[in-house]
């Protein structure tokens, strides 16, 4: 069955490469992207899994990739050197778009998924701690300061958008001896089992959140900066194809944290395949012909 809409959203003849980073989440997202594409009668080619968001940004600026997922807080830090992130979510993505339109770049529609950093405990300390915000964390370290353990990895520790940052936005201080230096991989787990560490630093659509039953603790003063997933189309491409935008706002539209956790679990905790995991969900919700 054709989709409502997907006659003035065709794109037969056009030719298009699509674009990912390397992590499961970016994998997902550019699977997705392919298959819209080739629904809507595009011929795609695909070069998901570039490593690195400086070689993606790269592929896409200089013309070997057309369009990919980008975070709307890498797009106004990393790519358009801006220090200080914008709290509001829209406001954050109307400000990249804006500024990244001279780089002939165009951000379409975003996602309500937000994968910026956060701190999680397990759903047992969630309950024995009573720590729902990081305001509640704050006093948490305060109050007691034996049990206010941190797990991080290195860059989250030395980052102005990491502890540093979030200690003097909420106004506290973890004893040096109570934050200890893991690889992110191994976050989850310690946080999951509360050893070495009852809490710890996660990012927020992480499938292992589910998988190790961990609570993350609400950004009630909104530090860490908003990175909503957008589809960034080189500009010279969408204004040959302006119903790139129409294509792609419903699956923008489903995007939430929770679904994207979901996804992302069933490949790094159910072994599945990227490709599968997006096939079957754009069927699930109805985005494909099927």
């Amino acid at each position: 069955t054709e989709r409502e809409g997907v006659g003035e959203a065709g794109l037969a003849g056009a030719d298009l490469t699509v674009g990912s980073k390397e992590f499961t989440e970016q994998l997902i997202l550019g699977h997705m992207t392919i298959l819209v594409l080739e629904d809507a009668g595009a011929q795609v080619d695909d070069q998901t899994g570039l490593v690195g968001s400086a070689t993606v940004r790269e592929a896409l600026t200089s013309g070997q990739i057309d369009l990919y997922w980008e975070y709307t807080g890498t797009g106004w830090i990393t790519h358009l050197g801006n220090t200080e992130p914008i709290p509001d979510e829209l406001e954050q993505w109307r400000a990249v778009r804006e500024a990244d339109a001279a780089n002939g770049v165009t951000w379409l529609s975003p996602a309500a998924l937000n994968n910026t950093y956060a701190i999680a405990t397990n759903g047992e300390n969630f309950e024995e701690f009573e720590v729902v915000t990081l305001s509640d964390f704050a006093t948490f370290v305060r109050d007691n300061p034996g049990q206010a353990t941190l797990c991080a990895a290195a860059e989250f520790l030395g980052r102005d958008d990491g502890l540093p940052g979030l200690e003097q936005h909420y106004g506290f201080d973890i004893p040096p001896q109570n934050v200890k230096e893991l690889e992110l991989g191994i976050v989850y787990e310690a946080v999951g089992r509360a050893d070495p560490c009852n809490f710890g630093e996660v990012f927020t659509t992480d499938g292992r959140i589910r998988a190790q039953d961990l609570v993350v603790l609400e950004d009630d003063k909104s530090f860490f900066p908003k990175y909503n997933a957008a589809l960034n189309v080189r500009t010279e491409v969408f204004e040959q194809h302006p119903q790139l935008e129409e294509l792609f706002a419903p699956l923008a539209a489903e995007l939430t944290n929770d679904t994207m956790i979901e996804l992302n679990s069933r490949v790094d905790v159910g072994g599945e395949l990227p490709e599968e995991v997006a096939q079957d969900f754009l069927d699930e919700r109805g985005l494909t012909g099927g």
